[in-house]
């Protein structure tokens, strides 16, 4: 059997009778497999601690351990007592560490936060190195999973934020909000019994082991790293929506080397032998500090995910609106040259719309060719007014256009305003003639037709661009269905935003057959 549908197997039989958790069942294994800790937040009897103690049936002759916490909890409690024998006859301080948390595979310890200093300094240790120091020698922990739970975030300037940030994935759970799951839990009055089936799926100690192994050979692919470069940066700068500050989401280098595991682990249990990015929703519930956080961070991580198509396909899009650009000119330009004066054939035409006034200012300052057509003759002394400007592309040009209204001509109304008319040879600004350039009569009896053709169209496959953007969008979300950590609710949003992009991809589909068809 394959390990995704063993699993899927195994977490359907221990979340019999556990009411809307699918979620945090499913992540507490993940985390399991990566040897990492799952914490829960929220109210009080929303089966938080249900959920601990069906993960330690995920594994066969698991040992596990519970406590609640208060501040008058002990260490002696957690990590077991002083022995006395061992302090008397060795004079050596070690515990009786049996029946207590250094021998628990699964360990659940609710209301974490109230923890006194004693319990959290050694529980750092034991999340991070899974090493517990008794007397003068260590004890390396069998530790699989650690679940905490709370139904607060640990308070500011208690000296909490090292505990705090080896809790490497992060749930908020709630009480159940379906009516009738809500009426099945209320009126179950049987026990849970599993089926004799289940000891073929469950995880044994030989298996883990060999399972951790594999997952550290896993690879990260090029995309994935693409997306957690992507989310690394964007954490560092949100922007407040109400105020327009920028703050950063603080995330340890700790937090994401344990990261990557985790990545390897959702790509392990899909029988992948690298990851994808799929396996990058996971981190919905790993980069958050606080609750407020969840949404913004949810949408980076989905936003990562979608990065290069979105980038790929913007890029297709400037080029297809420019190339669109240039033929509407282009097409304006043959037709107003079809009813342009015999004299105006031999004028040099430059970047594919621009005559060039020869005997202005410098001699960089072009005048778009379709303008220069419809001026009217100096004879009828009724100048066109229009707008001299810096091209923003090339800021030693400059460039005369005429407007129907240039006192309103979008972002060049910086440019200085002129009066333009025309005779057969000349344009006169502001009244002054300035000649143009033109060919001389041995280049125009060489000057071949092709000049001014649209150009870009007939050199680049745009349609076939356009399909292989959507083809890798379409591939994207089909993964998404696939991975089991990624709940159903937060598969729908991504598939809403993937289907956003997509009616963008038609909408260029639409433009790019207008450009080639017409």
């Amino acid at each position: 059997m394959e390990i995704k549908n063993r699993i899927l197997s195994l977490l359907s039989i221990i979340g019999k009778g556990v009411y809307e958790k699918e979620t945090e069942l499913r992540l507490g294994v993940l985390a399991a497999l990566a040897g990492e800790s799952l914490i829960l937040l929220g109210p009080p009897g929303v089966a938080k601690s249900m959920v601990a103690r069906r993960l330690k049936d995920a594994f066969a002759d698991a040992r596990s351990f519970e406590y609640l916490m208060s501040r008058f909890s002990t260490p002696d409690e957690i990590f077991g007592p002083v022995s006395i024998s061992r302090l008397k006859d060795s004079d050596a301080y070690e515990r009786v560490i049996d029946g207590y948390m250094p021998v628990a595979d699964v360990v659940f310890l609710d209301e974490i936060w109230k923890a006194g200093p004693a319990i959290q300094n050694t529980l750092l240790t034991a999340l991070n190195e899974k090493i517990f120091r008794n007397g003068n020698h260590d004890v390396r922990l069998p530790l699989k999973l650690l679940v905490a739970a709370s139904n607060e975030l640990p308070a500011d300037g208690e000296g909490l934020d090292a505990l705090w940030d080896r809790f490497l994935v992060r749930y908020i759970s709630h009480g159940v909000k379906d009516d009738r799951a809500f009426l099945s839990m209320i009126m179950e009055t049987e026990e849970v019994q599993y089926p004799a089936s289940m000891k073929k799926l469950q995880i044994t100690p030989a298996e883990y082991k060999r399972w951790q192994k594999c997952i550290s050979a896993i690879e990260l692919d090029d995309s994935v790293k693409a997306c957690v470069l992507y989310i690394r940066e964007r954490l560092k700068r949100i922007m407040d929506k109400d105020t327009g500050a920028e703050y950063g989401i603080y995330v340890s280098d700790r937090r994401w080397k344990k990261i990557v595991n985790l990545l390897r682990a959702s790509a392990f249990v899909h029988g992948r032998g690298q990851t994808d990015v799929s396996d990058v929703a996971v981190l919905f519930h790993c980069l958050w500090n606080e609750p407020v956080e969840c949404g913004i961070v949810k949408d980076v991580v989905v936003d990562s995910m979608f990065a290069s198509i979105s980038k790929r396909h913007a890029s297709l899009q400037q080029r297809v609106m420019k190339n669109a650009r240039l033929k509407r000119a282009m097409a304006a330009l043959q037709e107003s040259r079809m009813n342009a004066r015999p004299e105006d054939a031999n004028l040099i035409l430059y970047d594919n719309f621009y005559y060039r006034l020869s005997t202005y200012n410098t001699g960089n300052t072009y005048i778009f060719a379709s303008d220069y057509h419809r001026l009217p003759d100096i004879s009828r002394r009724s100048p066109v007014v229009g707008r001299l400007y810096n091209d923003m592309t090339d800021a030693s040009k400059e460039r005369i256009r005429t407007f129907e209204n240039p006192e309103n001509s979008g972002d060049r109304d910086c440019g200085e305003v002129v009066r333009l008319m025309r005779d057969s040879e000349s344009l006169y600004v502001n009244g002054t003639r300035c000649e143009l350039e033109r060919y001389s009569a041995i280049e125009m009896a060489s000057l071949n037709d092709c000049q001014g053709v649209f150009p870009g169209a007939e050199d680049y496959d745009y349609e076939a661009e356009i399909e292989q953007i959507a083809s890798s969008l379409n591939a994207a979300v089909a993964l998404l269905g696939d991975n089991i950590f990624i709940s159903q609710s937060d598969c729908e949003h991504m598939r809403s935003v993937a289907s956003g992009i997509m009616k963008k991809v038609a909408m260029t589909r639409a433009e790019i057959s207008e450009l080639l068809y017409g």
